[in-house]
């Protein structure tokens, strides 16, 4: 065959050839479907061997602790399935939801030596654990591996700067609206074919009600009210159909 006929080679058919010539901890990386979502992002494929060799996959059930507030800081995850429920404790048992981490979200990561915060499965949940040591070496090593989780940083921060407005200004109803909206941008989001956004909603109303710093009857309530009105519907396994999502945006401003 002449080279005039031969296949041409492409960017996609050299991927394909380095997923089959691969071994399992390199091809886990070139075919995972939520690369693009997360840090990893970061790393070329020419480089994705080291990053494989640093993590390993784990799955957990439902209410499984994944981080443990206070304990040594020796690991850190990256969710690559399912929901990730983050609080901060009291001594008397009381505790606050902080946020939910879902696909794409970066864990663990501190200065202290310990975790600063608690994390618990919601639903089943899949990650990929780094190990401390094996993180900092991939930070020094890829420059812009540590921008990119200086980015999620910032956007967390950026997060908790908005979680401090809705517990300290906003009304039920803009708090319920506003976390409604938030999981059309964090959570996996299918639409209908009349284009109307669907929220999947894994955590339970006192997880929702804890994180909004509202009673489980508020929510109930409010997520009730704003059905007969007309701006959400109900779906099949726990999910939330914004029906009107530019008035449920209006009553999450305040307006």
């Amino acid at each position: 065959m002449s080279a005039d006929t031969q296949t041409p080679i492409t960017p996609t058919r050299i991927r394909r050839r380095l997923v089959l010539s691969a071994g399992d901890d390199l091809r886990r990386c070139l075919v995972c479907d939520v690369r693009e979502k997360s840090v990893c992002n970061a790393i070329d494929d020419d480089d994705l061997a080291v990053l494989a060799q640093a993590s390993k996959t784990l799955s957990f059930p439902p209410s499984t602790t994944l981080v443990e507030e206070g304990a040594p800081a020796t690991a850190f995850f990256n969710v690559t399935g399912g929901t990730v429920k983050l609080f901060k404790s009291l001594p008397d048992g009381r505790r606050q939801i902080t946020g939910f981490a879902d696909v794409g979200h970066f864990l663990g990561l501190t200065n202290a030596g310990f975790y600063s915060f608690g994390a618990e499965t919601v639903d089943a949940v899949t990650v990929c654990r780094f190990s401390r040591t094996r993180l900092e070496s991939l930070l020094t090593d890829y420059p812009q591996f540590e921008r990119r989780l200086l980015a999620g940083i910032a956007d967390e921060l950026a997060g908790a700067q908005d979680q401090m407005l809705l517990l300290g200004r906003k009304t039920a109803r803009e708090r319920v609206a506003s976390f409604l909206l938030s999981r059309t941008i964090q959570s996996p989001c299918h639409k209908k074919q009349d284009d109307t956004p669907l929220v999947s909603l894994p955590m339970t109303r006192v997880d929702i009600a804890d994180f909004l710093g509202l009673t489980i009857e508020t929510v109930s309530r409010t997520i009730s009210a704003l059905r007969r009105e007309g701006l959400i519907a109900g779906t099949d396994h726990h999910g939330i159909r914004i029906l009107a999502p530019i008035q449920l945006e209006s009553l999450a401003l305040g307006q």
